[in-house]
C-alpha cells in the first residue's frame, strides 16, 4: 500500500515536471521569437545603413539575425528599438568617402535610441530627423564632425529625454523650438560654433537635469527665468561671450551641484541669493569681469563644496572665512583679483588636503597654520612678511612677497609703502615683525627709509639709463657697419638693380624666363589659374612649354614693396635645402611687375590638404591620417631648424602658418612664403642686454614687428600649426588676436603632461587614432603648448622641437612615467626644462599672442650658409624600443641646451 502511494506521488511529480518544462520551452520560444527581427523592411534598412556608413562585417555580419548577433542592435517585439554604432570603425572603402548617410533610419518606426558618438559623420543633421523619428528618446551625436545648423524640426521630438550634440562643427543660432522638448533631461550643445543668444524658451524645460552649452560663440545675457529649472543639477555656460550680470534667480536652483560660468564677459557683483545653492559642489566663475565684495554668507550653506574657482576677476575685500575650512574643499583658486586681509589661524581638523592658489592679490601678514591643509600652494604676488614656516609645502610658490630669506621678493620700498598705507609697521628685514599700528617714531623712521630708498633708487635708475644708452649706441654702430653695401657686379639687362646691402648672384637663382613665356604658361594670367592673392603677390598655376607644372608669383610693385622680392631672391641665391620650395627662375623685365617661378607642389599647402574633397563629383571631405600629419610636422620642423641653427646668421621665417607649409606628391614638406625671411638681428650684445634688463618689448613679445626679429616668433607660430594638426582647426591662425586668445584659453587647459585622456576632448573628431597613436597625439600637443609659452626665452629651440617630434613616444613615456621624473622636468639646463619650463607655472597661464608681422626690413641682410644642408627628411619612428633603452639614450635624443641656462635664470618668476 505504501509502495503504491509512493509510486503515485512520483508519477504526479513527473507529470508536473513535464508540464513545467513544456511551459518553459514555450516561453523561451516566444521570447526568442520576440527578439528575432520579424520585419523585412527593417532588415533591408539595416543592410542599407551598413552599406551607406561603411560598417564592417565583423560588427554587422551577414546571414545572422541582427537582433541577436549584430553589435549595438537592440530589439523588442521583433522590431529594432536601439542602434548604437559608437566608436565603430569604417571599412577601408568607407573611410575614403565618409558621409552623414542615414536615410534608412526612417524605416525604423519603433526606434527609441540612436547613438553614433565618436563615429565620423561629416555633413548636416537631416531636417526629417524631427519629422520622422517621433519615437526617439535618445539622440547621441557626440564628436561626429557634424556641420551645419541644428534643424528647428528637432523640437517635434517630444519624447526626447537626452540630446547630445557636443564637439562638432555646428553653427548658426540655437533653435527656440528646443524649448518644446518638455521631457528632456540632458541637453549638451558644447564645443561648437553656435551664435546668437540663449533661447528664452529654455525656461520651459522643467525636467532638465543637465544643461551644457559651453565653448560656443553665444552672446547676450543669462535668461533670468533660468531659476525655474528646479531639477537642474549641472549648468555649464563657460567659454562664451555672455554679458551683463549673474541673475539672482540662479539661487533658486537648489538641486544644482555643478555651476560653471567661467570665461565670459560677465560683470557686476555676485548675487547674495546664490547662498541658496545648498547642494553645490563646484563653483567656477573665473575669467570674467566680476567685481565687488563676496557676500559674507555666500559659502555658509554649501558645505559640500569641492571646487571654487574665482580667478581673473576684480573681486576685492576680505575672503569669507568659511572658505578656509570647508571640509571637502580640494581646490581653491582666487588668483589675479584684489582680495586682501590676513590668513586665518583657525583650521578645521576634518578638512582634507587641497590645492590653494591665491596669487596676485593683496594678502599680507605672516603665514599661518591654515596652510597645513593644502598640499600645493601658490602665494606669489602678495605682501606676506616674516619667515617661511616648516609647514609650508616645499612646492609652494612664494615669489613677489615680502618674506625673509626667500629669493625674488618685492623691494623694501614696495613693502614699507604697502604696510604704511594700512597703518601697519614693516620691519621685516631686521627686528621681529609687528603688525600692530605703528607709533609716531616708527612712522618717522619709515618715512626716512622711504625717502632714502627713493633717492638711491632714482640715482641708480639714471646711471642704468646712461649705461643702456651707451650700449645701444655701440650696438647700432656695429649694426650699421655689418650691413653696409657690398659691391655688386654688372646687372643683367632689363633687371632691377638690387637694394643697397643686398648682393644677389642672379645666375644662382634659376632660369631667366621671358614675360611671354609666363603669359603662355598661365593663359594670360587668367582667373581660372589664380591660386590665391598672397600678401607678397598673386600666385598662379602654370604649365611651361615642356609640360612642367609650376607656380608663378606675380608681384605688382605698385602695391607691394620691392624689398620683398629682392630679399627672396637674395635668400634663394645663398640658401638651398630640400625642405625649402625650389625656385626654378624669375622674370624681371617689366618695370612695375616682377615674377618668381617655383616648382609646383601637387598637394598644395597644409591648409588645403588637411581636409580635401575625394573627387570633383562629391562634396565630402577626406581628412589626413595621423601618420601623415606627424610626417608633415617633422618636415616643417626640419626646415625651420635648418633656418634657425644651420644658417649664419640665423634666419627667421616670420610667416609660419599652414598656408606656408607646401606639400609634394608624397606629402613631403617644402617651406614657402619666403618673402618675409630675414636674419635674426640683435643676436649678440643687444639680445643679451635686453634679456638682462628685461625690457618688455623685446623680452616678452618676440614678434617680428619689433626692432629685432626673433626665432622664438617662428617657434610660437609653429606651435599654432602643431595645435591645429591635433585639433583640426588650422584656419584659426588667420583669426584675429582676440579670437586666437579665446581659442587658446579654451584649448590649452586640455593639454597636460599628467593626463593623456584630457587631449581627447580637443582631438580632431575626424582623426581616428587607437591607443598606440594617442600617445603620439598627446606628445605633439605637449610640444605645441611649450611652443606657445608667453615668454620667448622659455620656448624651446627648434632643433629640440624636431627631436621631440621625431621621437614622440620618448617624450611622454620618459617625462610622465612617475612623479619623481616629473620633478626632474623643472631642472634648469636640461632639454626637458627647455621644452616644459612653463609647465610649472599656474594652469591659468595662457600664451599671449604676438602681434602680427607688419614691419619690413629696411635694406637687407647677407645670408650665408654654414655647415651641412640639413637632413633629407626624417623617417617616421614609431618608438618601438623598450623603456630601458629609451632612458639610456635620452640624453642623445635630447641634448642639453647650454645657451638656455642663463635665460631660464633671468626669466624665472
Amino acid at each position: 500500500m505504501v509502495d503504491q502511494r509512493s509510486i503515485g506521488v512520483a508519477l504526479l511529480y513527473l507529470m508536473l515536471l513535464l508540464l513545467f518544462e513544456s511551459t518553459f520551452e514555450q516561453q523561451v520560444q516566444q521570447q526568442q521569437q520576440q527578439q528575432r527581427l520579424s520585419s523585412r523592411i527593417e532588415l533591408t534598412a539595416l543592410f542599407e545603413l551598413r552599406s551607406s556608413l561603411g560598417l564592417r562585417s565583423r560588427d554587422w555580419p551577414r546571414k545572422v539575425d541582427p537582433c541577436s548577433r549584430w553589435t549595438g542592435i537592440r530589439c523588442e517585439n521583433g522590431s529594432v528599438i536601439g542602434i548604437n554604432i559608437s566608436g565603430f570603425r569604417r571599412t577601408r572603402l568607407g573611410k575614403q568617402n565618409p558621409q552623414f548617410a542615414v536615410d534608412s533610419l526612417v524605416n525604423f518606426t519603433h526606434l527609441v535610441s540612436f547613438n553614433a558618438s565618436r563615429f565620423l559623420l561629416p555633413g548636416s543633421i537631416p531636417d526629417w530627423f524631427g519629422r520622422r523619428l517621433l519615437t526617439l528618446q535618445v539622440l547621441d551625436l557626440r564628436s561626429c564632425n557634424v556641420t551645419g545648423v541644428i534643424p528647428s524640426s528637432i523640437g517635434n521630438l517630444t519624447n526626447l529625454t537626452s540630446l547630445y550634440l557636443p564637439d562638432n562643427r555646428l553653427s548658426g543660432q540655437i533653435p527656440s523650438t528646443l524649448g518644446q522638448l518638455l521631457s528632456l533631461l540632458v541637453l549638451d550643445l558644447s564645443k561648437n560654433s553656435l551664435t546668437g543668444s540663449i533661447p528664452l524658451s529654455f525656461v520651459s524645460l522643467r525636467n532638465l537635469t543637465s544643461l551644457d552649452i559651453s565653448s560656443n560663440n553665444l552672446r547676450g545675457s543669462i535668461p533670468p527665468g533660468i531659476g525655474a529649472l528646479s531639477k537642474l543639477q549641472s549648468l555649464n555656460l563657460s567659454n562664451n561671450s555672455l554679458m551683463s550680470s549673474i541673475p539672482s534667480q540662479l539661487g533658486d536652483l537648489d538641486s544644482l551641484v555643478d555651476l560653471d560660468l567661467s570665461s565670459n564677459d560677465l560683470s557686476g557683483s555676485v548675487p547674495q541669493d546664490l547662498r541658496g545653492l545648498r547642494n553645490l559642489q563646484r563653483m567656477i566663475l573665473g575669467n570674467n569681469g566680476l567685481s565687488g565684495y563676496l557676500p559674507v554668507d555666500l559659502f555658509s550653506a554649501p558645505s559640500q563644496l569641492q571646487v571654487v574657482i574665482l580667478r581673473n576677476n576684480s573681486f576685492n575685500g576680505d575672503l569669507p572665512q568659511v572658505l578656509w575650512s570647508i571640509p571637502g574643499l580640494n581646490l581653491l583658486d582666487i588668483s589675479h583679483n584684489n582680495f586682501t586681509g590676513q590668513l586665518p589661524t583657525a583650521l578645521n581638523d576634518n578638512a582634507t588636503a587641497a590645492v590653494l592658489d591665491i596669487s596676485q592679490n593683496k594678502f599680507y601678514g605672516v603665514l599661518t597654520t591654515v596652510l597645513r591643509r593644502f598640499s600645493s600652494t601658490n602665494l606669489s604676488g602678495n605682501y606676506f612678511e616674516g619667515r617661511v614656516p616648516d609647514y609650508v609645502p616645499d612646492n609652494a610658490s612664494l615669489s613677489s612677497n615680502c618674506l625673509q630669506n626667500v629669493s625674488n621678493q618685492r623691494t623694501l620700498v614696495e613693502c614699507v609703502s604697502f604696510y604704511a598705507e594700512r597703518g601697519l609697521s614693516f620691519d621685516n628685514f631686521g627686528r621681529p615683525n609687528s603688525t600692530e599700528p605703528s607709533a609716531p617714531e616708527s612712522g618717522n623712521s619709515n618715512r626716512r627709509i622711504i625717502i632714502l630708498a627713493a633717492v638711491l633708487g632714482g640715482a641708480g635708475l639714471i646711471v642704468l639709463l646712461l649705461l643702456l644708452l651707451l650700449l645701444v649706441l655701440r650696438v647700432c654702430r656695429q649694426s650699421t657697419t655689418n650691413h653696409r653695401g657690398i659691391g655688386v657686379g654688372p646687372v643683367p639687362a632689363g633687371e632691377t638693380p638690387p637694394l643697397p646691402g643686398v648682393a644677389i648672384n642672379f645666375s644662382s637663382v634659376g632660369d631667366l624666363f621671358t614675360y611671354q613665356q609666363l603669359l603662355q604658361a598661365t593663359g594670360d594670367f587668367s582667373d581660372a589659374n589664380l591660386i590665391k592673392n598672397g600678401h607678397s603677390g598673386d600666385l598662379y598655376r602654370g604649365i611651361l612649354e615642356g609640360g612642367l607644372p609650376v607656380v608663378i608669383k606675380r608681384i605688382d610693385l605698385r602695391s607691394v614693396k620691392k624689398e620683398g622680392y629682392l630679399l627672396e631672391l637674395d635668400f634663394f641665391s645663398k640658401v638651398s635645402h630640400p625642405r625649402v620650395v625650389p625656385l626654378l627662375g624669375h622674370c624681371l623685365e617689366k618695370e612695375d611687375e616682377k615674377f618668381l617661378v617655383y616648382k609646383y607642389m601637387p598637394n598644395e599647402d597644409l591648409s588645403s590638404s588637411l581636409y580635401r574633397k575625394n573627387n570633383l563629383e562629391d562634396d565630402s571631405l577626406q581628412s589626413l591620417d595621423w601618420i601623415t600629419r606627424l610626417k608633415i610636422a617633422i618636415g616643417a620642423a626640419e626646415g625651420l631648424s635648418y633656418l634657425h641653427h644651420e644658417c649664419t646668421p640665423p634666419l627667421v621665417h616670420r610667416d609660419v602658418q599652414a598656408s606656408s607649409i607646401l606639400l609634394d606628391d608624397k606629402f613631403e614638406v617644402r617651406l614657402g612664403s619666403l618673402s618675409e625671411v630675414c636674419a635674426q638681428e640683435g643676436d649678440g650684445h643687444q639680445n643679451r642686454i635686453t634679456r638682462l634688463l628685461r625690457l618688455p618689448q623685446s623680452s616678452e613679445q618676440g614678434s617680428s614687428d619689433s626692432s629685432t626679429a626673433l626665432c622664438a616668433y617662428d617657434v610660437y607660430c609653429f606651435g599654432k600649426v602643431l595645435l591645429g594638426l591635433v585639433t583640426g582647426k588650422l584656419d584659426i591662425s588667420g583669426s584675429s588676436d582676440t579670437q586666437m586668445k579665446e581659442w587658446l584659453e579654451q584649448t590649452l587647459p586640455y593639454i597636460s603632461i599628467y593626463d593623456m585622456e584630457l587631449v581627447t576632448k580637443i582631438l580632431d573628431p575626424s582623426l581616428l587614432v587607437d591607443e598606440d597613436l594617442l600617445e603620439e597625439v598627446w606628445a605633439m600637443a605637449i610640444v605645441a603648448r611649450s611652443c606657445l609659452n608667453p615668454k620667448p626665452s622659455r620656448r624651446p629651440l627648434m632643433r629640440y622641437i624636431l627631436k621631440a617630434l621625431e621621437n614622440p613616444l620618448r617624450v611622454v613615456r620618459e617625462d610622465n612615467s612617475s612623479s619623481a621624473r616629473l620633478r626632474t622636468i623643472s631642472s634648469r639646463g636640461s632639454w626637458n626644462a627647455a621644452l616644459f619650463g612653463s609647465w610649472r607655472r599656474s594652469s591659468s597661464d595662457v600664451a599671449v599672442i604676438p602681434a602680427a608681422s607688419t614691419a619690413r626690413v629696411e635694406g637687407g641682410s647677407s645670408f650665408k650658409q654654414s655647415g651641412t644642408t640639413g637632413s633629407q627628411g626624417s623617417t617616421y619612428n614609431g618608438g618601438g624600443d623598450n623603456s630601458s633603452s629609451r632612458r639610456r639614450h635620452s640624453k642623445d635624443i635630447f641634448p642639453e641646451p647650454r645657451e638656455t641656462q642663463g635665460i631660464e635664470i633671468q626669466d624665472r618668476d
